[in-house]
């Protein structure tokens, strides 16, 4: 009988280090991250750190609820101040932030431009102006393969003719 527990006991061990992996890299915390490391990574410029707002989230969550039967890979669905990213298989909020804050290596800060790629997911991360923002994250409903992740910033940034910091 013992022998039977603690088979069923390591049953729901292994099941729950296969299943809590799925959730791992979507809390508050894991996007507060991501975004805060990428502002701090600039020297001089003392950009504040970003907190979580849940009013935004919901703001976010009801936009991301509207385009979940329009996700596609190839459309930009982000709108002024919001950072949208739909992508293949799981898309985890740590991806999605993470692409953003690729594109720096397309902005150019003496010219305030982009060059050579999109560059604005990323000027919106680093937006000095910004002090908070609430993301979400859903499977869209067009294709099960998809997965859409957004997040929005107040005060929203990309201002024309103002750097972001």
């Amino acid at each position: 009988m013992g022998l039977c527990k603690i088979s069923v006991f390591l049953a729901c061990v292994v099941g729950l280090a296969l299943v809590l992996p799925s959730h791992a890299q979507n809390s508050i915390q894991d996007y507060l991250n991501a975004h805060n490391t990428a502002r701090s990574a600039i020297t001089g410029a003392n950009i504040p750190a970003l907190v979580w707002d849940t009013t935004l989230t919901t703001q976010v969550t009801a936009y991301i609820n509207t385009v979940l039967g329009q996700c596609d890979i190839n459309v930009d669905l982000s709108v002024s101040g919001l950072n949208v990213k739909v992508a293949q298989n799981v898309l985890t909020g740590l991806d999605a932030v993470n692409a953003w804050v690729s594109e720096q290596v397309y902005y150019n800060y003496a010219t305030n431009s982009c060059n050579g790629g999109v560059c604005t997911h990323y000027t919106q991360v680093i937006w000095k102006n910004s002090i908070s923002i609430g993301c979400f994250r859903a499977q869209c409903i067009n294709n099960v393969n998809l997965w859409i992740v957004g997040c929005q910033y107040s005060p929203p940034g990309n201002i024309p003719g103002q750097l972001p910091y």
